[in-house]
């Protein structure tokens, strides 16, 4: 290499390089060249043991052979592998047999009675939250006080044999209590990590928006990757995971609404509304001459649910229904009346609650009955709606509904 490549004096015309690198580089090969001639390439002025060979010089990622040299080694071909496409790389599960599918119904059916015999009168909703369960989605029940949302967030928790956790969201709730903390034990020496309610299989996060925006955004990693991590350490959530969480969409004075990327984490948003005359009669004499929730026994185990969520992901979607779900995401971002639509996540929760609805209704493909079905309840949590909507009384429930109507529907669904 020449002097001036080490820090030492640059050659008079060194102002020709600035504006030609390659020029520098042909000069860098003439000096090495001159430099091999006469040292050897080993530097200390005999030959080197490899001086006799030729020798390719590499300047700025150009290979030159000697011109007296024997003939350039060739490098091997390289292997272009195709172009990899959405269907192509997709190994396609084992197909779903009859007797899986009438199980699977069976088991969900018995999840339904039973949260069924303590809340009356709301089959749609417990439905829809079976469905949310084993499409490994998350629950928000917005509704006015007293109309059971603790209530169906317990009996869904006590009709699973598995682990619960109830957090009672107030304003000093800190993200540890949620999370959990490490602490120094004094016996061992040693730092350990005690898991907060958060590791539980069902969570109940009551009155979530009475906690501050830092403790909800404590959430955000748990509900989404199914981790926490916790002084820079990852721990996982063991599955079958979903958190219900209450809110009172009429009381905001001391509340922190939710942002849109915390809402955009539940799958569904449920409301409960108030019981028909004949079930608020039915529940009065329930409440009053016993305790239904204290005599609820579990009817699955959590490794039954987990199994049960497997299947799902068996349940087939055509491409057709594929791009109608993909038509309405992108309707969604091009009304007026919004602000912001729904995002790739609203598509794949819909998606997938479309599926666990397919196979609790027999089937092992997917229909546009399923995803209409649940498109209000999966998508209008997720919209913003612009402010001239509000003002003029729209919702996003109405629009959702009017996208359903407008939005053309493939003729194939299986």
């Amino acid at each position: 290499m020449p002097d001036w490549f080490f820090g030492r004096s640059k050659p008079a015309d060194e102002d020709r390089f600035r504006d030609d690198p390659f020029a520098a580089a042909d000069a860098a090969d003439d000096a090495l060249t001159d430099h091999d001639r006469t040292h050897g390439d080993n530097g200390r002025g005999a030959p080197g043991p490899g001086d006799n060979q030729p020798t390719a010089v590499y300047t700025l990622g150009r290979a030159v052979e000697p011109a007296d040299g024997p003939e350039p080694r060739r490098r091997p071909p390289v292997k272009v592998r195709p172009a990899r496409t959405a269907d192509s790389n997709l190994v396609a599960p084992p197909v779903l047999q009859d007797e899986e599918m009438v199980d699977v119904a069976r088991r969900a059916s018995e999840i339904a009675s039973a949260i069924g015999s303590v809340i009356l009168g709301k089959e749609e909703v417990i439905r829809a939250c079976v469905v949310a369960l084993l499409a490994g989605g998350h629950v928000i029940v917005e509704d006015f006080p007293g109309v059971g949302k603790t209530l169906l967030a317990k009996s869904l928790a006590r009709s699973i044999d598995c682990t619960f956790a109830r957090v009672q969201f107030t304003p000093d709730l800190l993200p540890g209590d949620v999370t959990g903390v490490t602490v120094f034990n004094q016996k061992s020496g040693e730092f350990e990590f005690r898991p907060g309610p958060i590791f539980a299989n069902i969570v109940l996060a009551d009155e979530i928006n009475r906690a501050s925006p830092k403790t909800q955004s404590s959430l955000l990693e748990c509900m989404e990757e199914g981790q926490a991590t916790i002084d820079a350490i990852t721990h996982p959530i063991a599955p079958p995971f979903m958190v219900i969480a209450t809110q009172n969409p009429i009381e905001y004075e001391g509340t922190y609404p939710l942002p849109e990327a915390q809402l955009d984490r539940f799958m569904m948003r449920l409301s409960l509304g108030y019981p028909a005359p004949e079930a608020e009669q039915d529940i009065i004499h329930e409440q009053t001459s016993h305790n239904p929730l204290a005599e609820l026994r579990p009817v699955l185990h959590g490794s039954e649910v987990l199994a049960m969520t497997q299947a799902v992901s068996r349940v087939r979607v055509a491409p057709a229904l594929r791009s109608y779900v993909v038509d309405l995401m992108t309707a969604t971002r091009q009304q007026r009346e919004i602000y912001l639509g729904a995002s790739p996540r609203a598509g794949i929760s819909l998606t997938r609650a479309a599926k666990a609805l397919a196979l609790l209704r027999g089937r092992d493909f997917v229909v546009p009955k399923d995803i209409k079905d649940l498109a209000v309840r999966v998508l209008a949590h997720r919209l913003m709606l612009s402010p001239d909507a509000k003002v003029h009384g729209v919702t996003a429930e109405a629009v959702v509904a009017r996208l359903l109507e407008t939005v053309p529907v493939p003729q194939t669904g299986g």
